[in-house]
C-alpha cells in the first residue's frame, strides 16, 4: 500500500516538494556558512519524494542542533513550510486528498526545524 501511495505522492506533487529541497540544499552547499544545513535538506528531500512507511525521529538534542535549526527557520524553513501548508489545504478540499493534506501537514512542521532529524522506515 505504502509503494502506491508513494506513486501517487510523486506524482500528484511529491516531486515539488523533494524539488525545492534538493534547491535549499544545493543552495546552502554553495555557500561555506550554509554547509551545516545541507545535509538536513537532503535527507528531508528523500522523505519528500517518498514519505508513506517512513517516520522522522530526533537524532540529536544538542545546543548546535538547535542553533542551526533557529536560523534554519529565519532564513529557510518558514518559506518550506509555508509551500507545505498551502499544498495541504488544497489537497484537503477532496476526500482522496487528505492522507496527502496530512503528509503535508507533517513536512510542514519538519521544514521548520531538520536539523538533528532522522529518517527510518516505519
Amino acid at each position: 500500500m505504502s509503494l502506491l501511495m508513494n506513486v501517487l505522492w510523486f506524482i500528484f506533487g511529491g516531486w515539488i516538494s523533494g524539488t525545492l529541497w534538493i534547491l535549499a540544499g544545493v543552495v546552502l552547499a554553495i555557500t561555506v556558512v550554509g554547509l551545516p544545513w545541507s545535509p538536513a535538506a537532503f535527507r528531508m528531500a528523500g522523505f519528500s519524494y517518498a514519505p508513506f512507511g517512513k517516520m522522522v525521529v530526533d537524532r540529536d538534542y544538542g545546543e548546535v542542533s538547535l542553533l542551526l535549526n533557529i536560523l534554519w527557520l529565519i532564513f529557510a524553513g518558514w518559506w518550506l513550510a509555508l509551500h507545505h501548508i498551502v499544498l495541504a489545504g488544497v489537497l484537503a478540499v477532496t476526500i482522496i486528498g487528505i492522507p496527502f493534506a496530512w503528509q503535508h501537514l507533517k513536512l510542514a512542521g519538519l521544514a521548520l526545524m531538520p536539523v538533528g532529524k532522522a529518517v527510518i522506515w516505519s
